[in-house]
């Protein structure tokens, strides 16, 4: 009793960092259902046999798994960052006056964003991302800033650095967020993120963050961070763990907990009321540390008034911020294809080494070929074959693959397939665009929900972070050569909005160019139709949709000037052959001296 007496007197718990923690705690137990079947669909997507997933159970000798769910998944990620990056420029800038909208300001805005997104590292955030969005059906993520500069020093002993210094995407696992599934909206809702750090980045993190105001804070809570850890690996106290705030997730106990080098941390993003001291937090950043400690509460600095964390949901649901996945409802057809195949092969297994109907006296044999079997009178040795139209599940277990690739909005024309039956080109691309409805609209909607205000918060966080000019990468088009340019915070600030177009772009470019091949199919021979069309502008609308533009091979009248350099070639070679026939051959008289 005394040693649940010394521990309790040991935790000084702040009010405002238990009540994050319970919050935490009850967000979480929403989603238990939901952890749950990401579970088993994970399970799904990487089982190599059914004894990692929930057909373990089944009495099958053969425990034979059909990848479907993970052919589907890799699919449907192929094609969602195709569509998402079909070209190198897709991002342009609106602005909202006419400062903004500017040319120069508007180039150099889209030069700096473009030098962005061409690091290597933006792309694979997002590919993380629409896996979570595959495997989950929610994404989340939100912008850091990221200072990978190295201090070189030259020959000429010049110190120089090298690296990236901007902004940067970062990928939110499903599992470490929470917040209230039933809000409006999830900008509106409050969320927790949970974090694991090693005790030394976390007091790196306290270091960052240390000013004179709030330095003898800081080192009074490292002290006690320090002093608790002690006393509990010198075995000097225990716990009750009556309370739901140290039930660490991942440690079987808090003794556990502190005994490792390792520290939770649960950063509130939102408006919180704290009851105790009656303050409201209005849109505030609170870090929690042991699930009951305070690290830091400071206002959120981003200038859109709420903070940069984003999300996006496969298929949605009314009064549920937690959107369903598109292989949530596809498991039940994994786990019958897996039955199928493995029910097949038992019986194929029957079939071809069928038990034995014994009757009556018959000495011990092995059954093989020209064995011979003894037997009495009444004795006899019967195969029992099975029914052989079981091995006809072969059309089953095809129709349910052909469903689970419709169903996941990923048909076989995605991947190169055509459906059966003859048909002409414009079919083709009609029955393309039909069947690529819902991969459209959902990669669009994962375009408009994440990738564009992603980009967004991105450059208001550059705007804010960026200390002086910077030299970014440029590329020429016209004279094809690598340029660099030096920007300042001025020249990338604006009122407006980044917009990409990629996966909305993706989706319109065959069913415009189907209506324009129609259009000319049906009306070309017209010319009192077609002399209203600019065959200009329908060359770039082509160049566009081909995606050919770095190529220049669209430019006003480019063939005239072709064909009469051509010409002038063609004479300037006739004229020579004229002369050269008209010189005579051999030694003439002036040839001697």
């Amino acid at each position: 009793m005394s040693k649940v007496l010394e521990i309790e007197s040991m935790l000084t718990p702040d009010n405002l960092g238990t009540e994050i923690a319970e919050k935490y705690i009850t967000w979480d137990t929403f989603r238990q259902t939901k952890l749950t079947d990401w579970d088993e669909t994970r399970r799904y997507i990487f089982a190599t046999d059914t004894t990692q997933t929930s057909n373990s159970k089944l009495p099958w000798k053969n425990k034979t798994t059909i990848p479907k769910l993970c052919q589907i998944r890799d699919n449907l990620k192929a094609n969602y960052v195709a569509a998402l990056f079909p070209k190198r420029q897709w991002l342009f800038w609106e602005g909202e006056n006419k400062a903004s909208e500017e040319s120069k300001k508007k180039r150099a805005i889209e030069q700096y964003m473009g030098w962005v997104v061409d690091h290597p590292q933006f792309k694979k955030e997002v590919a993380k991302m629409v896996e979570d969005y595959i495997d989950t059906g929610n994404a989340f993520a939100t912008v850091e800033w990221v200072d990978e500069r190295n201090e070189v020093q030259t020959t000429t002993g010049i110190k120089t650095q090298y690296g990236y210094v901007g902004p940067m995407p970062k990928r939110i696992s499903p599992l470490d967020i929470v917040f209230n599934p039933t809000a409006s909206a999830f900008l509106q809702s409050p969320k927790i993120i949970r974090s694991i750090m090693s005790l030394g980045e976390v007091f790196s993190y306290l270091q960052s963050i240390t000013t004179d105001m709030n330095r003898e804070h800081l080192e009074a809570l490292k002290t006690y961070m320090l002093e608790l850890r002690s006393n509990v690996r010198d075995g000097g106290a225990d716990f009750t763990e009556k309370d739901a705030y140290l039930r660490v997730d991942g440690f079987t106990s808090f003794r556990e907990y502190l005994q490792s080098n390792y520290c939770e941390l649960l950063t509130f993003y939102g408006d919180l009321f704290d009851v105790w001291t009656g303050t409201l937090y209005k849109n505030h950043v609170i870090t929690v540390v042991d699930r009951h400690k305070v690290l830091s509460c400071e206002p959120q600095p981003s200038y859109f008034g709420y903070p940069p964390i984003y999300h996006t949901g496969w298929r949605t649901r009314q009064d549920n911020l937690w959107a369903m996945g598109p292989l949530d409802n596809l498991v039940g057809m994994q786990y019958r294809i897996d039955h199928l195949e493995n029910l097949k092969a038992d019986v194929f297994d029957l079939i071809t080494f069928p038990p034995l109907k014994i009757k009556g006296f018959v000495e011990d044999f092995e059954w093989g070929p020209m064995e011979r079997i003894v037997m009495d009178a009444d004795g006899d040795v019967e195969m029992m074959a099975p029914p052989f139209n079981v091995l006809t599940v072969d059309n089953e277990i095809a129709y349910l693959e052909e469903k689970m690739e419709i169903m996941a909005g990923a048909p076989k024309e995605a991947m190169g397939f055509r459906n059966p039956g003859e048909k002409t080109m414009y079919e083709i691309q009609r029955m393309e665009n039909a069947y690529t409805r819902i991969f459209q609209q959902k990669i669009a909607q994962f375009e408009e929900q994440i990738l564009e205000p992603l980009l967004n918060s991105m450059l208001e966080l550059a705007w804010r972070k960026q200390q002086g000019p910077i030299t970014i990468r440029v590329f020429n088009d016209e004279f094809e050569v690598a340029e660099f340019k030096n920007l300042t915070p001025e020249d990338i600030t604006g009122a407006g909005r980044l917009k990409p177009l990629a996966a909305r772009h993706f989706g319109e470019k065959a069913e415009r160019l189907q209506n324009l091949q129609n259009t000319y199919a049906t009306f070309g021979q017209d010319q009192a139709i077609m002399v209203h069309f600019s065959g200009l502008k329908i060359a770039q609308m082509l160049e566009e949709f081909m995606d050919i533009e770095d190529y220049g091979i669209v430019q006003p009248y480019i063939r005239i000037a072709e064909q009469a350099d051509m010409q002038r070639q063609m004479d300037s070679a006739q004229m020579a052959v004229q002369t050269e026939s008209m010189t005579p051959s051999g030694v003439t008289a002036d040839d001697l001296s």
